[in-house]
Parts: C-alpha cells; structure tokens; sequence
C-alpha cells in the first residue's frame, strides 16, 4: 500500500497536481521515507515556483527527522527550489546548515548571490570554496568572471584568471569567453585581445565577446575587421556591430548595416532595435523608424510591450518631432520606469514644448517613480529656458532628498538653470559650495555671468579658471569671448585669442566666436582673415561672417557671402536669413529682401518667425513703405510681439508719420507698460511736430505709471581696461 502511495505521490507531482500531493503527504499515517518522493514533489514545485507547498515539503521532511534529511542531494535540490521560488534568504539557511557541500552546493549559492545583486559576498563565498577540498569547475568560474566584469575590477578578475590556469581551465571555451568579457568591460581591451588569438577553438560567443569589446572600448575599426572575418555571423554580431557605428555617430552606416542585416536573413531582435533607432532619432530619419517600428510589431515585440523597445521608440518619435506619436506609446506601457518618463520628458523638452514637460515630470511624481540623475538633468534645463525659478527651486529640494547634490553634472545644471533664470546670486551659492569645480561648472557661471551682463566677472572668472591650471576646452573659450564683445574689449579678446591658439583649440565653435568677437569690437578684416582661413565651415561660421557684414554696414559684401555660402552646399538656416534681411533693411536693397522672404519656405524649407517678420517691417519701414509694412503686420500668421511693432512705430518717427504712429503708440501702451521705449519714441516723433502738450502728456503718463527712461551708457577700453 506504501509503495502505492509513493507511486501516486510521483504521478500527481509530474502531472503538476501539486496541492492534492501534499494533501496526501500530510495526511498519511505512518508512510515510510522515500527520497525518490521527495525529490519529485521539490521538482514539482520548482516547476510550478510554489514556495509555500516547497516549504511545505521541507518542514515535513524536519519535522519527521528523517535520516536523509542532510542528504547532499536533497539539500541542493532544497537550494535549488528556494532560489526559483524567490525566497534566497531561505537558499542560504539550508546552505549554512550543510556539513558537506559540494561543488554544486557552491555554484548555486554563489549564483544566487550574483543574481541578487551581492557581487561582494559572491566573491567573498569563492574564497571560501578555496580554503575547502572542493574544486571549483567551470561553471563556478563562468558564474564568479562576469561578477568582476560587472564589478570592473581588474583585480579580482586577475586572480580568479590565475585560479582557472592553476585548475587547468585556460582551454575550455565557455569560461575563455568570460573571461574576454571580463577584461573588455574592466578596460583591459588588449588583454582580451591575447587570450582571443590564443584560443584553439572559437564558438559565435567567442566572436561576439571581442566584437563587442571592442564597441565598447571604442575600438570600432578593429571591431569592423572582426566582424568581416567571422565565420558566421548571428543577430548578437550584427547588433554589436551596428551599436559600434551608432555610438560613434556614424549614424548613416548604422541604417544601412541594419538593412544589410535583414537581407542576409537574420531577425533582429530588442537589443538590436534598441541600438538603431537612436540612429534614426539623431539623424531625424522619421520615414526609416516608422519602418522600424512597423518590423518590430511584425517581430511581436510590441504585443509583448517590451518596455526598453517601446522606450527606444518614444525617444525616436520624440526626437524627430513626432511629440503625439511619442505620447501615445509612452501611455500603452503598462509599467512605466524612469527611463520611459525621461524619454517623454526629453521629447517635450527638446521640441520646445516646455510647460509640458514640466507637467509630465510632476505626474512621474505624482506616480512614485524614483528620478535619477537623468530626470534632473532634463528638467533643470527646461525651467532655465523658461524662467521658471520657482519651479527651478522646488527641483533644487528634491535633488537635495535625493542625495544627487554631490554629483556634478546635476550642479552644473543646478548653476546654469539659477543663471538663466536670472539669479546669478543663486548660482553662485551653488558654485562656491561645491567641493569638486570641473571645467563645465567654471563654464557654466561664466556663460551665467554673460547672460546677466555682468561682463567683469565674467572675465574674472575666466582669469581665476585659468590660473587653477583647469583644462580649457571649447565651450570655454566659446562662452568668454561674448564678453569681449558685450564689453568691447578687444585687448583682452586678443589676449583670449592668443591662449587659444597656446591650447591649440581653434574648432569651429571657437572659431565662429572668435570671428564674431572681432567684429563686435570693430575689426572686420581680422573676422575676415579667420574666415579665409577655415578649412571646414558650417553654417554657424557662414551666419557669423555675414553679420558682421550686416552690423557694421557692408551688406554688399554680406550679400555677395551668402551668394557664396549657396555655392559651397551650406543650406542656410533661419539665423542666416535674418542676418540677410537685416543687410538688406540697413542699405535699402528692399527688392532683394523682398524676395528672400517670399521665397525662404519654397526654397529653404524655413518658415518665417517674428525676428524675420521684424527684419521685413523694418525693411519696408526704413525704405518709407509704412502702410505696406503695416499690411504685412496684418497678414502675420502669428501674433505680432512688442518688439515688432517698436520697430514699426521707430519707422513711424523717422518718417514723421504722426498718424500711425498714434495708432501703434496706443496699441504698444496697452500691451507692455513697463518698457520706456514706446513712450520715448512717442514723445520725441510729438516733440519734432512741436506738439509739446502732448509730450507731456506722454511724461505725465510715464511718471503716473513709474516708468523711468533708461539712461544710456558706453563701454571704452584705457590702457587695457574696459570702463563705463
């Protein structure tokens, strides 16, 4: 009856009718012990990872005090279920209980401690295997190598390297290709290297470890050299290889080994999506991530809602300014982590539509997700471009709970939203606190210090910066040299220029600035002569040279450089029309202007914005064609600013059209009462038509609204120093 009873308790467990077999377990009399049952229940509930029937099973097993209960067998199949069935706390207790373990006693419980996240104690746990008689094999050390990789010590990853050679496992493949692996992701690239040409068989992963290693360590040529060399390449290979082209910007060669892939038969999978459609994202190829988007639903990775693709994906849309698109995928995950709420946040933020980043990053919130250091870094520019202080502070209190005030690249962007939002003040007391000033920090308060006209300090700081000894890069000599400009000083422009060329960064970025700044301080020929010399020129350098031209009066000269900027293949962008039409406004060429506006949107895909509709009211204006001007003003398909009509009322004055400039004067004292600027103009254009009574009606209302005019000032350089 007994041997039936164990039969039945087997039959049940392989069926998977797991309750009825613990009912019968615990409630038979007198049923003598059988390992074999056991052993089958325990498997039974690994598979079904049933832990309360698992600790059923191990209490029964206690409470009969049954010889075999330290059996190694059993206990290892008691870890084993435990680590399945999630409760490791559990795997350890029958770990440390055991006399005798062996060597797949270790391998478990050592896994189980890398699964959890404990590399420490895992290592700590190697050790102790060592001081025992049991020899570690190679799944032990296939389990310990990739801890040190994670851990990217190369030390430990050496001397477990020196424990494989003295067991003799230096010839077994699965453990060589950990070992590639370990020492490609601690950095020790060359290392990996040696051990790959000294291999005698090679399997894919072989392959795939180093190809990926070198992607990983920027080694993209030798990766590319491999890659062509394999054998035979699988879906791991050529999403290595794809990850390498789009991680060094080579955006185009990323799509097209994507479409190579494909004809050669092999299906992409997450890891690969996930590595191209960034590509797409940065190169706003929006017709090529549709397609992708559409293979990954034909892949089933979108029934699944695989959360890192449909992440990848959002960021994508986001990116090439398909803000809906992104929004809808972002709300069809059923769990949303931070990275999804970032990548939304970043779609807002980097389309211009700032309020509602803002209002997604209260609903992550409000959601109970964890901001990372990401989050803070997306959302603190947001409230700069917005001016959002307030806003600015509140996420200043939760970086601050959020223990991320020690990390650097959340202050600097803590310093730059606090300048930008006009509290230098602020920024300051965010600086001086800090114990670590990297270069962009320095940077980032002397672009704060531009921003707020406060040009002497600015310079300082730069001073201060480079007696430190800091390394200067481009954004900091880009950043300085405005300050030349603004405060006129060509002396210590000069001065910048010469450090520059001692640090032997002459980038375009620098470059372009360098041009601007000698323009701004006067000197139009050396602008000119750092132009010729230019060997590469984008269309910031292009925008620079010719509003130089247009500022200083040469619009000939900044028409003939656009002429050329058309030959060289340089599309011109909404900067460079503005700078166009202005050299046109300052020299009366109103035909020439005229038809640049007309044609911007057919022929450079630029749609008109307010500086290019002031440009032209200005244009027109200048030239006495004010009711045309003011036609223009009209037909705007967007809502004229206070700047514009500033500008039309200027033209008003100089033409002595008193008629319309009443009209416009009315209109701007409604709209914006706390510049002097209209009133001014108002008063003057009454003053040169002797209608004195209304130039103190115009003063009384000024003094009635507490508008005082502001003074004017200029900046002058003596004997190298800039003065008021």
């Amino acid at each position: 009856m007994s041997s039936i009873t164990h039969l039945n308790l087997r039959k049940l467990s392989a069926e998977g009718r797991l309750k009825e077999a613990i009912h019968i377990l615990l409630t038979t009399k007198n049923l003598p012990e059988d390992i074999s049952t056991y052993l089958h229940l325990l498997q039974a509930c690994i598979a079904k990872k049933a832990l309360v029937e698992g600790k059923q099973v191990h209490s029964y097993i206690n409470n009969r005090g049954l010889v075999f209960a330290a059996n190694t067998y059993l206990q290892n199949t008691l870890i084993n279920m435990y680590g399945k069935c999630g409760s490791f706390v559990d795997a350890c207790k029958v770990f440390d209980s055991m006399s005798q373990p062996n060597i797949f006693s270790w391998n478990m419980i050592i896994s189980g401690y890398r699964k959890h996240g404990f590399s420490q104690q895992a290592l700590t746990l190697l050790h102790q295997m060592q001081r025992t008689a049991v020899q570690a094999d190679h799944f032990t050390f296939s389990t310990v190598i990739p801890i040190c990789a994670n851990l990217a010590s190369l030390k430990h990853g050496l001397q477990v390297h020196g424990r494989i050679v003295r067991c003799g496992f230096q010839s077994n493949v699965i453990v060589m290709n950990t070992l590639i692996d370990m020492y490609a992701k601690c950095g020790s690239i060359n290392q990996a290297c040696e051990l790959f040409d000294k291999m005698y068989q090679r399997d894919a992963i072989s392959w795939n470890s180093m190809i990926t290693g070198y992607v990983q360590n920027g080694v993209l040529d030798e990766a590319v050299q491999l890659f062509e060399e394999m054998p035979q390449r699988n879906v791991v290979s050529w999403t290595a290889i794809i990850s390498g082209y789009a991680q060094n910007g080579i955006f185009d060669k990323a799509l097209e080994m994507f479409k190579e892939m494909q004809l050669t038969g092999v299906k992409p999978n997450s890891a690969t999506f996930v590595s191209i459609l960034p590509a797409c994202a940065k190169t706003g190829a929006l017709a090529q991530g549709i397609e992708i988007h559409q293979k990954i639903f034909e892949c089933g990775y979108m029934s699944d809602v695989v959360d890192v693709v449909v992440t990848a994906l959002i960021y994508m849309y986001a990116k090439c300014g398909n803000v809906q698109k992104a929004c809808r995928l972002f709300y069809k995950i059923p769990e949303r982590d931070v990275t999804s709420w970032n990548a939304l946040i970043v779609g807002y933020a980097q389309n211009g539509i700032l309020d509602e980043a803002l209002h997604i990053f209260k609903q992550m919130q409000l959601a109970g997700v964890k901001t990372d250091l990401s989050t803070f870094s997306t959302i603190l520019p947001v409230c700069a471009k917005l001016g959002a202080l307030e806003r600015g502070m509140d996420i200043h209190q939760k970086i601050i709970k959020s223990g991320f005030l020690s990390n650097v690249i959340v202050v600097t962007s803590l310093i730059d939203m606090y300048a930008k939002c006009g509290s230098i003040v602020k920024a300051h007391e965010v600086f001086d606190k800090m114990h670590q000033r990297d270069v962009a920090a320095w940077n980032a308060m002397i672009v704060g210090h531009v921003l707020n006209g406060v040009f002497d300090k600015a310079l300082d700081l730069f001073r201060q910066m480079y007696l430190a000894g800091l390394k200067l890069d481009s954004s900091t000599f880009s950043s300085i040299l405005p300050a030349c400009s603004k405060f006129g000083g060509l002396v210590q422009g000069m001065e910048i220029h010469r450090k520059i060329i001692d640090c032997g960064i002459l980038s375009n970025v620098v470059v372009t600035a360098l041009i601007d700044m000698y323009a701004k301080c006067g000197s139009i020929q050396k602008a000119r002569l750092l132009f010729d010399k230019m060997h590469h020129r984008d269309v910031a350098s292009w925008n620079a040279m010719i509003a130089s031209y247009a500022m200083h009066g040469y619009s000939q000269d900044a028409l003939k450089l656009f002429e050329l900027m058309k030959q060289s293949e340089t599309n011109p962008n909404h900067v460079t029309i503005v700078s166009v039409l202005f050299a046109c406004s300052h020299t009366g060429l109103v035909d020439d202007g005229c038809k640049l506006f007309n044609c911007m949107n057919d022929s450079y895909f630029i749609m008109p914005t307010m500086d290019h509709y002031i440009c032209m009211v200005d244009l027109l204006g200048r030239a006495g064609y004010l009711e045309e001007s003011l036609r223009l003003i009209i037909k705007m398909p967007i809502k004229p600013d206070v700047v514009l009509w500033m500008c039309f009322l200027s033209n008003c004055r100089s033409h002595r059209n008193i008629g319309l400039g009443e009209l416009v004067a009315r209109h701007l004292l409604n709209l914006d009462t706390e510049t002097d600027t209209p009133y001014v103009l108002m008063s003057n254009i009454y003053a040169e038509a002797d209608r004195w009574v209304d130039v103190q009606e115009i003063r009384k209302l000024m003094k009635d609204r507490e508008i005082k005019k502001t003074p004017g000032c200029s900046w002058i350089e003596v004997h190298k120093e800039t003065r008021m």
